[in-house]
């Protein structure tokens, strides 16, 4: 069986079949890291790993996906889509909490639903996070890896072409960072 790389390359030379056959392959790995995303989701929320896979699997490009150099930009790439999801139902459910009309779900979406963080908190953490991207785009990668995308040191560090023990200097001070923000003790 082929390996996700060369699939890739295989769909950017054009190859039908090679979309084909990108999907089952990665499946069970997009669906551990939709899990993972969901993980910190609010109570009450109607959106599934299944049904963040699928999105994020439209957003990529569906059965012909953008390029990609290789698995690990490809599951960055899908780490980031799943994150926007997110943030774009948190608005959307904050709009409606305060006056906006209703989004309506699809009856196939509906599961039971998984502990989460509230909206604010997802919201605040994004807000942050695009801070950081502005002063360190790198450490703000890791970031969406470590924390969004479920990560660890050695697959992140892979996916941004750094050493682990970078990966885990680049982790401590993004964390501090981001905590020291959050708080809003950052001087302004």
């Amino acid at each position: 069986m082929p390996d996700v790389t060369q699939l890739l390359e295989a769909i950017e030379h054009g190859d039908s079949k090679a979309s084909a056959e990108l999907l089952p392959l990665i499946y069970d790995e997009l669906r551990r890291l939709a899990a993972h995303k969901m993980a910190g989701e609010a109570a009450g929320h109607t959106l599934q790993p299944t049904a963040l896979v699928h999105e994020a699997w439209l957003r990529l490009g569906g059965d012909s996906p953008v390029q990609y150099e290789n698995r690990a930009h490809f599951f960055g790439a899908a780490a980031e889509a799943m994150r926007r999801i997110l943030i774009d139902r948190a608005r959307r459910r904050l709009a409606a909490k305060r006056g906006g009309r209703p989004v309506p779900v699809e009856l196939d979406e509906i599961e039971l639903p998984f502990p989460v963080e509230d909206d604010d908190r997802l919201l605040a953490v994004n807000e942050a996070l695009e801070k950081l991207a502005t002063l360190d785009p790198r450490k703000a990668e890791l970031v969406k890896l470590r924390y969004f995308a479920g990560m660890n040191y050695v697959e992140a560090a892979e996916a941004l072409g750094v050493a682990v023990p970078t990966a885990k200097q680049w982790w401590a001070y993004a964390r501090a960072w981001l905590t020291v923000e959050l708080r809003g003790d950052s001087p302004r």
